[in-house]
Parts: C-alpha cells; structure tokens; sequence
C-alpha cells in the first residue's frame, strides 16, 4: 500500500511538472506573438524577421496571400511611414505538438477594422520561434452576413 501511494505521489508530481512546463511554454508563444504584434505598431524590423524566409502571411483581401518577402515590400510605405497596423489580443489559444517544434494558436485581436479574427502557425527553432503561417481575418457578426456578402458580391461584378 505504501509503494501504491508512493507511486501516485510522484505520478501526481511528474503530470504537475508537465502541466508547469506546459504553461512557461505558452507563456513564451503568447509573449512571442504578442511581441510581434508591437513590432508592427512600432514599424520594428524584426517584426518581418520573426515571419520565416517561406512564411505565408494572409490578409482580409482575398489578393492579399504573401510569403515574407512580399508582405514586406507591400508594407514598406507603411514602415517608411513610420505608421502601420496596431493589434492587440483580446483571447489567444494556444497548442502544440508533443515535442513543442509547432505551435498552433487562434487570437481574436483589437485592430483599426474592430475585432479581428487570426490564426496562426509557429515552429520552434530550439533558438525561437519562426511564423510559418498566419491568417487575419475580419469577424463579422451574424446578423450583418448577408448585407455584408451583398455588398461583396457586388464589388465582385464590378472586377
């Protein structure tokens, strides 16, 4: 009976050690993406440095699908400008594969177009973490989806 309870104990402390780690390790992702977030705000370089070489960036447009690069040079006049887009977490979840090499994560964001939705795709470098995938997209309320596709249709024929 004792070695029974001995076990427990320390099958008990191994799960609360993984939950531990588990928790620092979103810890670091949220502070990653959040960091990422403010380097935009802040026309940082390093904001395109944290989006890996063959990363995908993909806007509201539906033109707007970009590796690393390509975002970058459309977003040149707005860091040129020293003003470009300001987003901010209202919630994030955040997952991971078992060996914490990807991360996966869902935001809903305060932004200059209202609350946003994104997602996005990370993989850990064992020196950081890279974006290979990200995805922005505008949250727009149920009760405005059919005037709102209305309009989108309409702007469509107009192409």
């Amino acid at each position: 009976m004792k070695r029974l309870f001995t076990a427990a104990l320390l099958l008990l402390a191994a799960a609360s050690a993984f939950a531990q780690n588990d928790a620092a390790f979103r810890q670091q992702v949220n502070a990653f993406v959040d960091r990422w977030h403010d380097d935009a705000a802040n026309t940082r370089p390093e904001y395109f440095d944290k989006i890996a070489p063959q990363g995908v960036y993909i806007g509201t447009d539906k033109t707007e699908v970009w590796t690393r690069d390509q975002f970058k040079a459309w977003a040149k006049p707005y860091w040129d400008k020293k003003k470009a887009w300001a987003f901010t977490a209202q919630k994030r979840n955040v997952y991971f594969s078992p060996d914490k090499k990807y991360v996966w994560f869902d935001e809903q964001l305060n932004t200059q177009m209202g609350t946003c939705q994104a997602s996005g795709v990370l993989r850990n470098t064992g020196k950081g973490f890279l974006i290979e995938h990200y995805q922005l997209s505008l949250a727009v309320p149920n009760e405005l989806l059919d005037s709102f596709t209305a309009m989108i249709a309409k702007q469509e024929q107009k192409k």
